[in-house]
């Protein structure tokens, strides 16, 4: 049996847009438009158990795992020198080789390089513009990819 993909989650920008010309969205859409992936979702944000208490009951969403964030190190203040964000090295760590996507509106290519030689499975680090958040072609995209495994 083929082993689902993670799907990590960022808040703010993929499912809360912000920023100048912010859009609204309909949140059980949203909801059950990231239900149907073919994919285990995970809160990967800062909100960490608060996604749970304040998100997941707006987005029709049932209790997800959530990320917990180590306390900065030495190792982000080089991370950030070379463009990785603070969140690339526990996700990998936490995925343990696991397949998954990574929806976040501070992915760079720094990230996606880290990934392709720290990550033992496959990866798709899927940026999202904060202020538009999740659209019908990031849906596609990543279903795709999930889908392709």
């Amino acid at each position: 049996m083929t082993v689902r993909p993670l799907l990590f989650l960022d808040v703010d920008g993929p499912l809360l847009p912000f920023g100048e010309g912010a859009r609204r969205r309909s949140d059980s859409e949203l909801g059950s438009r990231l239900a149907a992936l073919p994919c285990d979702l995970v809160w990967a944000t800062t909100w960490e158990d608060e996604a749970n208490a304040v998100l997941a009951p707006r987005l029709g969403l049932p209790r997800l795992p959530v990320v917990r964030w180590p306390p900065p190190d030495r190792d982000e203040r080089e991370d950030r020198w070379f463009g990785l964000c603070w969140k690339t090295r526990t996700l990998v760590e936490w995925a343990g080789g696991r397949p998954f996507v990574w929806v976040d509106d501070e992915i760079t290519d720094a990230d996606r390089e880290w990934v392709a030689a720290h990550h033992d499975g496959p990866a798709l680090l899927h940026r999202v513009r904060a202020s538009v958040g999740l659209v019908e072609a990031d849906f596609v995209a990543v279903d795709r990819w999930s889908r392709g495994l």
